[in-house]
């Protein structure tokens, strides 16, 4: 019973590098005309990939794929061929052969010209602070922290339903909708969360807004914009200074739009939208690298206990966390630090209706179960988990499929040989013999339909 309940589809959440594989070439290559995004790819390269980048920087002309091979003892072969694999993957260097013939690599030209710049200096500054003197209105990185928390946990309550639509601008919507965290249901207007949105509230707060801009560049076509620009300045921003202020002059209006939907998100802060001044906060600085060394959670530490009862208690102030337990769990009591709710059937059951699966309730409760429960094994009794997966299944008794029937057989063998026939063909749905009725799956129809035209002529 778990197996079946539990073949729901995993997230996909890219790292840089796996994004970036999916891009066109030509893509990739007008990526790596800007410094910023070459140092931001580097940096991320397995560790033996940045030696072999290292080692042909400054080469102009291809190096032996049998001498790069010989770098590496035979035992550790393993972490060439990965090495290998992602420079290729990631087109930062090319197949080229040597003079004689024999195979080799050479660095993609446009990133190691653009790679040298940055680790050498020259060629345009990459961001530009400002030089107008003093703001009256300077943010700490306090502030900026706090900031960045608040706005994206303004995301998380839209897409739990806390919020109205009113909360996000139209575009943040619709990437909410269209990369299928939410949905919105026939004959309603407001939008509901998806079980790829629940998924998404399980990660930490960098996945997740890694895994939103995400989509947020893949709509970039649709909304008529330069994905490499948009691109870009996330690695500029990803090299900037937290609580230093930079300027917006010179950006075109694509590109100001661009920004006041990151201001929207929390990566970057801004006073005024005409402002001309905007700063960076730490979950843009973080963004391209590797998602690594940030933690903007304000609760890591477990705060849901279970009883046997059905009782679930959050010890928790935070508005979100009580507005996610309540997607499953009938809300009772709610206190300054504490929150108590129920798992009961039709809970449950509606957030099953819903597309959250009975797995990934357990999960989250297991995910946030208090340290107290730690020590329980197993940390939710069976009783509740047991009963969780039953009410969902309860919902799971029927399913339907469409088909076409076929009856009125005039004798057995007629109905024999169709049935037959529909079998071998992986067609039939279900078959009553006695009564001589067949449903047999739509996209078969045709062939059974011409089969027994054949049949009945040749008769």
């Amino acid at each position: 019973m778990a197996a079946s309940m539990s073949s729901y589809s995993k997230l996909d959440c890219k790292d840089l590098h796996g994004y970036l594989k999916t891009l066109p070439a030509a893509i990739l290559d007008k990526l790596y005309n800007h410094p910023a995004t070459c140092l931001a790819v580097f940096r991320e390269l397995p560790l033996l990939a940045r030696h072999y980048v290292m080692r042909v920087l400054f080469i102009d002309q291809p190096v032996a794929q049998a001498g790069v091979a010989s770098w590496v003892k035979a035992p550790n072969q393993d972490l060439h061929h990965d090495a290998v694999g992602t420079l290729s993957g990631l087109r930062v260097w090319q197949d080229s052969p040597l003079s004689g013939g024999l195979p080799g690599w050479q660095l993609n030209k446009i990133f190691r010209e653009n790679l040298q710049v940055a680790l050498t200096g020259g060629g345009k500054p990459w961001s530009t602070t400002t030089d107008s003197g003093p703001e009256s209105h300077t943010r700490d990185v306090t502030f900026l922290d706090k900031y960045a928390k608040d706005r994206w946990e303004c995301i998380l309550h839209f897409l739990v339903g806390s919020r109205g639509l009113e909360a996000l601008s139209r575009d943040i919507a619709l990437v909410l909708t269209n990369s299928g965290l939410m949905k919105i249901p026939e004959k309603e207007t407001m939008p509901v969360i998806t079980p790829a949105g629940f998924q998404f509230l399980l990660l930490d707060n960098a996945s997740q807004v890694w895994y939103f801009m995400l989509q947020y560049l893949e709509t970039s076509e649709a909304r008529d914009v330069n994905l490499v620009n948009q691109l870009s300045f996330l690695f500029q921003l990803s090299f900037s200074t937290l609580g230093k202020d930079y300027t917006s002059e010179g950006m075109d209006e694509s590109m100001l739009q661009f920004l006041q939907h990151l201001r929207e998100l929390g990566l970057v802060f801004q006073r005024k939208r005409k402002s001309g001044r905007f700063y960076p906060t730490r979950l843009a600085i973080n963004l391209a690298s590797g998602l690594r060394n940030i933690n903007m959670d304000a609760q890591r530490e477990g705060f849901i206990v279970i009883e046997t009862n059905y009782r679930v208690y959050a010890y928790t102030e935070s508005d979100l966390q009580v507005e996610i337990l309540g997607l499953f769990c009938q809300l009772l009591y709610r206190f300054p630090n504490m929150s108590v709710g129920m798992l009961t059937r039709g809970s449950v059951q509606q957030a099953v209706a819903n597309g959250i699966t009975a797995e990934q309730i357990l999960h989250f409760l297991r995910a946030h179960a208090h340290p107290d429960m730690l020590a329980s094994k197993p940390i939710i009794p069976a009783t509740i988990s047991d009963q969780v997966r039953l009410w969902e299944l309860e919902r799971e008794r029927l399913s339907f499929k469409p088909g076409i029937m076929y009856n009125d057989f005039l004798s057995q063998p007629d109905f024999d040989v169709l049935r037959d026939y529909a079998r071998d063909l992986d067609v039939l749905t279900w078959e009553d013999t006695k009564r001589r009725v067949l449903i047999i799956a739509p996209e078969g129809h045709d062939d059974i339909k011409k089969f027994w035209k054949r049949q009945r002529k040749s008769h």
